[in-house]
């Protein structure tokens, strides 16, 4: 088996992105503790010392797919704020509908991008987060500034709306709310929320 691990080609058309989308894929199946950069390799059929062209090792692996998954992230925010009128409330329902969606597509990954932020020495990933959390946090601002919503600290408000939309995104991978209702559910904790919101 080792002489046909061998015989394997070192390079890879883009071997970066073909190990993180097998690493997702894997994520997703085994969780993170299941993901081996030699199983990878086999499977995207490189040699075994391939991969760590570009990663080090399997932390290095893990950190690169939490970043990757921020700046998904970040992208879907982003184009559900541009697909929208301009008006807070709207604004507000597309960034939560995309947040829940997200979650409970890669319930996984999300896990993932979580628990690696909070790792010493995850600057990058803590950067890479900051953006997509930038955006909802502008988007509150520009809400207390039209007078759409009270409090003094953005900050704390937009802890209050992401742990009500990880709530929901939680209880529909687990199984408690219809996926067909996840949009649904969203839009009425939207609403509650603007509402309890108000100044």
């Amino acid at each position: 088996m080792t002489e046909l691990l061998d015989d394997r080609p070192y390079h890879h058309g883009n071997l970066r992105a073909a190990l993180l989308e097998a690493a997702e894929a894997s994520l997703a199946e085994h969780g993170a503790d299941g993901i081996s950069l030699r199983d990878l390799a086999r499977e995207i059929g490189v040699s075994h010392g391939a991969p760590r062209r570009h990663f080090p090792d399997r932390q290095a692996l893990l950190d690169a797919l939490a970043i990757s998954g921020f700046v998904r992230l970040d992208e879907q925010i982003r184009q559900a704020i541009d697909a929208v009128a301009a008006d807070f409330p709207s604004r507000l329902h597309a960034v939560a509908r995309a947040y829940t969606r997200f979650a409970t597509e890669n319930a996984a990954l999300l896990e993932l991008m979580y628990s690696s932020k909070h790792r010493p020495g995850a600057e990058g990933i803590v950067e890479a987060s900051e953006a997509a959390f930038r955006m909802v946090f502008d988007l509150l601002k520009q809400g207390q500034d039209e007078g759409a919503l009270g409090g003094e600290d953005p900050t704390e408000t937009c802890m209050v709306l992401f742990a009500t939309l990880q709530g929901i995104a939680t209880m529909t991978n687990a199984g408690f709310v219809p996926g067909e209702q996840l949009e649904a559910l969203t839009d009425t904790a939207v609403t509650q929320f603007l509402r309890g919101a108000r100044p």
